[in-house]
């Protein structure tokens, strides 16, 4: 009889753990793990591309979707050297500019401002923006006396790494 009582104890341990925020949850889930991932080495591989994010760990490979009208895009701005890239590698990829103070300003095709701060560069040279999807942007980047811009955007198939603004 003492067995039973067990049984309600672990299905409630198992509801609870299934809500402890899962990279695989909700949109901020995903968001915080992709995050966690550009930030730094806490997988084997991991990519992100328009529609999904692909991590490689010891569990294997998992397949993240990524929240719906809301588009990944990893940029790296250049000044010397660059390398070609349309998926971003957010394990291997790497920029330049690293831990660089860059002011950035993302404006859509309809005179919309997305970013309009003072971003770092992570340790990759990298700096990573979720925008909504569907649009046309250009980017316009200052640092350190150089400056560029940069048209892209977010429609399904798109680059989601960007490596050819170079600033002058």
């Amino acid at each position: 009889m003492k067995r039973y009582l067990w049984m309600p104890l672990i299905g409630l341990l198992a509801i609870l753990a299934g809500c402890s925020g899962n990279a695989a949850g909700d949109a901020g889930g995903i968001k915080e793990y992709v995050a966690e991932l550009s930030a730094g080495n806490i997988a084997e591989s991991a990519s992100i591309d328009s529609e999904s994010l692909m991590v490689t760990d010891d569990s294997g490979e998992q397949i993240y979707d990524l929240p719906n009208g809301e588009f990944f895009v990893s940029i790296a701005p250049f000044i010397t050297y660059t390398h070609p890239c349309s998926i971003h590698s957010l394990t291997g990829c790497q920029g330049e500019l690293v831990n660089a103070d860059m002011d950035v300003k993302i404006t859509d095709d309809e005179g919309n401002v997305h970013v309009d701060e003072t971003v770092t560069t992570l340790d990759n040279g990298f700096m990573d923006f979720w925008l909504p999807s569907d649009k046309n942007y250009t980017i316009d980047i200052s640092y350190d006396g150089k400056g560029g811009s940069y048209e892209f955007s977010t429609f399904e198939g798109d680059s989601t790494c960007l490596t050819d603004l170079q600033l002058k």
